[in-house]
């Protein structure tokens, strides 16, 4: 029998909830291009209810406590005194959240010496050192699409909150306002403006799709470029790289994984490059921009704003300079953890592991690394360095 550590966010602060705003979420039975949802043997929770929060464990617990498996349901994740430091050394599969990430460094997955399985239950797995993973023989997977969709919704609204100002403007009926030069004084149409992607996979791709009927020229950057087909149905403009895409971009989205290549993209350089006054907006992962250099290009002007649910480390700190820089749109990193969502990758994670429980092969789509190396999502969005 197996252990099962699993490290999820808090409770809301007034308790978990014993109702919900609505009754059902809609039933997706597979994601654009064809790839199914996820396809547990059965479920043991309420698609639509709180998962991804220590009382929702992910809807897991009766389940694997028939089969005589061990769950343990901690936030506790930092420092050597931690319940997951205690817990993590004769733990077989650990599941973590990108909201909430249990980071699985080199020295913890050395110390894990019965780890077999990494799960993420979301998308995104740079939490767990890949390279210490090939070393140790440990498979990690992942809830591939699960919220891709959830994200890119996240990413719209983003864009249309920065461009438009609406952050600001709510704000003044909030206070109790109702001056309309002070909320029209920064906010523009969309309309007509470039917006670039960096990065065109699934979240990506799916942000081009939502914005391209806002009637906007769409550019994007890829280290595999999309079929032809789809560039002329969007009327995609390709650039060989961020660098040659950023200039000529009123908003910038990145949707990029955080790998060697990525980390620290948008630093000073390259933010110096952009147009005075253009948006960044980044759901992606927050070392692929310079903290300090975001801040600094706010206060200079030469961005406009800058909005995104990534940061590191995650909690962020409470002085964390993003919390109070100007002209933000910052939220925690709720984007791909909607109601919705939750019920997708927390189905994954079962499916994930009734295969692994059962000695059955893992989608392939859900593998970033197996047998010794990058397998399947993996090998086609991240690099390591053994």
């Amino acid at each position: 029998m197996a252990k099962v550590l699993c490290v999820l966010y808090d409770d809301p602060t007034d308790g978990f909830p014993t109702e919900y705003a609505r009754d059902d979420i809609p039933v997706i039975d597979r994601y654009p291009g064809g790839q199914t949802t996820p396809s547990p043997e059965a479920l043991d929770f309420t698609p639509g209810h709180l998962l991804g929060s220590v009382s929702g464990e992910l809807g897991l617990r009766a389940w694997l406590e028939k089969a005589g498996h061990t769950l343990v349901v901690t936030s506790d994740k930092e420092g050597p005194d931690s319940v997951f430091d205690r817990e993590l050394p004769d733990a077989d599969v650990v599941v973590s959240q990108p909201f909430w990430p249990a980071y699985l460094t080199p020295e913890r997955i050395a110390a894990a010496t019965r780890l077999k399985l990494a799960v993420t239950a979301g998308i995104g797995s740079d939490h767990v050192d890949l390279d210490a993973a090939v070393a140790h023989g440990v498979t990690v997977a992942e809830v591939t699409y699960s919220n891709s969709v959830s994200v890119a919704e996240h990413v719209v609204m983003m864009t249309l909150s920065l461009v438009r100002n609406y952050l600001p403007s709510h704000r003044v009926v909030l206070d109790g306002g109702w001056n309309i030069a002070d909320c029209v004084a920064r906010s523009y149409d969309l309309e007509g403006m470039h917006v670039g992607t960096v990065a065109a996979g699934r979240i990506g791709l799916a942000v081009l799709r939502r914005l391209a009927p806002f009637d906007v020229t769409l550019h994007y950057t890829d280290r595999h470029r999309l079929p032809r087909a789809v560039e002329e149905e969007l009327g995609l403009t390709f650039h060989e790289s961020a660098a040659a895409m950023v200039p000529h971009c009123d908003v910038v989205t990145v949707n990029a994984p955080l790998h060697p290549e990525t980390e620290g993209l948008f630093g000073d350089e390259l933010l110096s490059t952009m147009k005075r006054g253009a948006y960044l907006i980044n759901t992606a992962r927050a070392r692929i921009a310079d903290r300090d250099a975001v801040e600094r290009a706010l206060r200079s002007g030469r961005l406009a704003g800058y909005a995104g649910d990534v940061w590191y480390p995650q909690p962020a700190p409470a002085d964390h300079p993003w919390r109070t820089m100007p002209h933000h749109g910052m939220t925690p990193h709720v984007s791909g953890s909607s109601l919705s969502a939750q019920a997708r990758y927390a189905a994954g994670t079962r499916e994930i592991l009734e295969s692994f429980f059962a000695g059955r092969p893992i989608r392939n789509e859900y593998l970033i690394v197996d047998g010794g190396g990058l397998a399947g999502t993996g090998a086609h969005s991240y690099s390591v360095n053994g």
